[in-house]
C-alpha cells in the first residue's frame, strides 16, 4: 500500500505532461534544425538561434532570428512545418491521432489530459471533437493552398508553387506568421509583394480568422448555428472580441491612411 501511494504522487499532473511536452517538441525541433542538412549552406546552426526558431514556431508568434527562406533549407522548412502545425492545433491533438493511427485505446487519463489541452469543461465527446477539428483543418488548410496556388504556380512552377501555398496556408491557418518568400531584396520577396493582390490577401486573411477563432467556438457554430444563446461563454468572447478588434482597427486604419495618402497626393 504505501508503495502505490508513493507511486501515485510521482506521477505527473496534466498540466506538467503538457508543459514537458511541448518543451520536448520544442528541443527535438531546434536539435533537428542545427543540422547541416537544415540549412541551405549546410553549416551548423546556433542552438541560441534554433531555440529561437523553435520556439517561436510551435508557440506561433512569428519571430524569427534568422531568414526562413533563405536560411533553411526544405528539409529545415519541413521541420518548420511541422513544428507549427503542432503549436497551432495542440500538442495532445496530434498525441490523440497518433494514438488513434495506431489503434491504441485512449484511456480516461488520455482524455483528461486532452480535455486541459483543450481549454474544455467535460468529458464526453472529446475525441469526437478533436477528430472532427483535425480533419476540419486539414481541409480547410488544403483548400487555402489550392487558392494560393492560383498565384504561386505561374510565377514559380508546379513543385516550388504548390509547396509554397501549402506552407504559407499552414502557417496562416495556425496565425504563426512565418513565410518562405525571402526578404525584400531577393528574387522572390516576402508577402509584401501581394499587398495589391486581393486573392492573396483574402485568403491569407480568412485563413488567420478561421484558424484564430478556434476549434471550439466553430464547434458551436457549425452545432447551433444561429442560436447564438446555446453557445459556449467562450464562443461568444472569442466572436464579439475578434468582431470588435477586426471592425474598429479596420476603420481607423483604414480612415487614418486614406486621408493620409490623398495628402501625399495633394503635395
Amino acid at each position: 500500500m504505501p508503495e502505490e501511494i508513493i507511486r501515485r504522487k510521482r506521477r505527473l499532473s496534466s498540466f506538467q505532461i503538457i508543459i514537458l511536452g511541448f518543451a520536448g517538441v520544442i528541443l527535438l525541433g531546434a536539435l533537428l534544425l542545427m543540422l547541416p542538412i537544415s540549412t541551405n549552406g549546410r553549416n551548423v546552426t546556433p542552438f541560441n538561434k534554433t531555440l529561437f526558431t523553435a520556439t517561436s514556431a510551435v508557440c506561433v508568434t512569428g519571430l524569427v532570428a534568422v531568414d526562413t527562406g533563405t536560411t533553411f533549407s526544405l528539409f529545415g522548412q519541413l521541420t518548420l512545418l511541422l513544428l507549427i502545425q503542432i503549436g497551432g492545433l495542440g500538442f495532445m491533438a496530434f498525441a490523440t491521432l497518433t494514438m488513434m493511427l495506431l489503434g491504441r485505446k485512449i484511456g480516461l487519463r488520455d482524455r483528461m489530459l486532452l480535455r486541459e489541452s483543450m481549454n474544455t469543461s467535460g468529458m464526453s465527446g472529446l475525441v469526437r471533437l478533436t477528430r472532427w477539428y483535425l480533419t476540419a483543418a486539414l481541409v480547410i488548410e488544403g483548400g487555402g493552398a489550392v487558392l494560393l496556388a492560383i498565384r504561386f504556380v505561374p510565377l514559380l512552377g508546379w513543385g516550388k508553387g504548390v509547396y509554397f501555398s501549402i506552407f504559407h496556408a499552414v502557417s496562416a491557418f495556425c496565425n504563426a506568421g512565418f513565410d518562405i518568400l525571402g526578404r525584400a531584396d531577393t528574387l522572390y520577396p516576402s508577402l509584401t509583394a501581394y499587398i495589391s493582390d486581393p486573392l492573396v490577401n483574402i485568403v491569407i486573411m480568412l485563413l488567420i480568422i478561421v484558424g484564430g477563432i478556434g476549434f471550439l467556438t466553430w464547434d458551436d457554430v457549425c452545432t447551433h448555428g444561429l442560436h447564438l444563446r446555446r453557445y459556449r461563454m467562450q464562443s461568444k468572447v472569442i466572436l464579439v472580441t475578434t468582431a470588435f478588434l477586426l471592425v474598429l482597427p479596420s476603420l481607423y486604419f483604414y480612415c487614418f491612411e486614406f486621408t493620409a495618402g490623398s495628402a501625399r497626393q495633394r503635395i
